[in-house]
């Protein structure tokens, strides 16, 4: 998105006023400086916390993003305190949390960034990979590469392969060219020695 504001500055005014108020609550909250990173956590507000989740859920509210506590419990709470709740989750309901989301996209994709972003990033290059000749998802799969080739790059690949049975080299060898190609895998060769 931020490179996007520099060369469609009105284009991401308008998406951003677009948001539904709730949604913008919850994208707002989840980049916020507020969020502790720490490695300590307690287990029993991880506990309860889970329970709170499934309980919302069970209840079948209609706007899951809507509701106050899914949000402060995605927006505030570490990387390690949320895994924590969604072990809590899957334990006391047998379900993965984004599987119980149903069709609520967002959450379902928050969560999957949150708990296991190269699952999610996966997806997203998976996506790109099949529909390659559109804009959209040669933007999607660059910035997938740029941004994730310091940083996790390496789990994504594997995650790849394991999702499809190609290495992610060997699918950007069959469908990319040109300059493209080269840099794509330029960024993936050096992903390989730096991770």
């Amino acid at each position: 998105m931020c490179n996007a504001y520099v060369t469609h500055p009105r284009i991401l005014t308008t998406c951003y006023r677009a948001l539904v108020p709730c949604f913008r609550i919850l994208l707002v909250g989840l980049v916020s400086a507020y969020r502790y990173e720490g490695p300590n956590y307690s287990e029993e507000v991880a506990k309860s916390e889970a329970k709170i989740l499934k309980n919302v859920i069970k209840d079948g509210a209609k706007k899951l993003h809507e509701e106050e506590q899914i949000v402060r419990i995605l927006t505030t709470r570490s990387k390690l305190h949320l895994k924590a709740v969604f072990k809590h989750y899957k334990e006391t309901s047998g379900n993965y949390l984004d599987e119980d989301l149903g069709d609520h996209l967002i959450l379902k994709q928050t969560v999957q960034c949150l708990c296991k972003p190269e699952t999610y990033f996966t997806e997203i290059l998976d996506v790109s990979l099949k529909g390659i000749g559109h804009d959209f998802a040669k933007e999607a799969l660059t910035r997938v590469i740029v941004t994730r080739a310091d940083v996790d790059l390496k789990l994504i690949k594997e995650e790849y392969y394991h999702l499809s049975g190609f290495t992610l080299s060997h699918k950007i060898e069959e469908i990319a060219n040109g300059n493209f190609k080269d840099f794509l895998l330029a960024l993936i060769a050096r992903g390989d020695q730096e991770n």
